[in-house]
């Protein structure tokens, strides 16, 4: 899984010059392992993907005007599929049109694919792994991989995952996840939004983790299970269903505090905190923020 914001793709093929080609339609199918992998590239555009009962891969929709040529390499247990643009010294992305690729895949497949500006959208899959990074584009997804890592700059993750193992990371982009997540559940951003919704199932392991951006969480706590939230200046608010079993804790040096069945003392000087315990205590909650406000709430 991914951890930081580093996508080679801005060093190779987003590199581009005009041509004078005008949009070309693709129609293109390849042998793939119903487990196989399938490597994703495509500057700008959209990137759509969908599942299906097939050992193969079908590729459609069209390059844009000036795009070099459409390349896919591999089969069986590896496919590659990447839209290469003519090299130049500088950036010219201005000069080249957007590529629409439409991928069906075997459902169960795993997926890597990168993007620059182009919007991705997968739905209906279930693979082993998926793994997204984009810097500006979208990311839109609805499946159920084992692991997920989603990765974006300035680009917005709306993702519905049935998962155990979840990271996501944004700079700027807002994050909302929701769905059956009962492992390690990681959202990370710096200015944006979080929300997770988790239904249906308990987290063992879940962070939230903003600069200036607020962070909502929604979820049940396995026994033994830990959930930490944290902001420098942004608001933390989780929720947490009745029966829950947690020690929990809070610490901010000038925001509000509060949490149900607490009476939250002003101390001395700057700085507030608390400590409680609901049910037994055998999970572990934390929130933390220097500036912005953070609530537990059990409802």
């Amino acid at each position: 899984m991914r951890t930081t914001f580093v996508f080679p793709l801005l060093l190779g093929s987003a590199l581009l010059a005009p041509t004078a080609l005008a949009q070309t339609a693709i129609n293109e199918t390849r042998p793939l392992d119903a487990r196989g992998r399938v490597d994703i590239s495509n500057l700008k555009g959209r990137i759509e993907v969908r599942g299906w009962e097939r050992d193969e891969v079908k590729i459609t929709g069209t390059l844009g005007k000036g795009v070099e040529r459409l390349e896919v390499d591999g089969g069986g247990p590896h496919l590659s599929v990447e839209v290469r643009y003519p090299k130049s010294s500088g950036w010219g992305g201005n000069k080249t049109g957007p590529t629409d690729l439409v991928l069906m895949v075997p459902l169960r497949a795993d997926l890597d694919i990168e993007s620059v500006a182009a919007d991705v959208d997968v739905n209906g899959v279930a693979p082993s792994e998926l793994s997204i990074a984009t810097v500006s584009g979208s990311v839109v997804a609805a499946a159920a991989p084992r692991k997920a890592g989603i990765e974006t700059v300035s680009g917005s993750a709306n993702l519905t995952l049935n998962s155990e193992d979840v990271d996501v990371q944004t700079v700027s982009g807002g994050i909302v996840l929701r769905g059956r997540l009962n492992g390690d559940i990681s959202t990370e951003t710096v200015s944006g939004r979080i929300e997770v919704t988790v239904t249906g199932e308990q987290v063992r392991d879940l962070s939230a983790s903003t600069v200036s951006g607020t962070a909502s969480v929604n979820t049940a706590l396995a026994p033994g299970g830990e959930i930490s939230m944290e902001s420098v200046s942004g608001d933390l608010l989780l929720r947490l269903p009745k029966g829950v079993s947690a020690q929990v804790s809070g610490e901010s040096f000038s925001g509000d505090l509060k949490a149900t069945g607490v009476t939250i003392e002003k101390q001395r000087g700057p700085g507030s905190s608390f400590t409680t315990r609901y049910g037994s205590g055998s999970g572990r909650v934390t929130v933390e923020t220097f500036s912005g406000s953070a609530e537990v709430r059990v409802e």
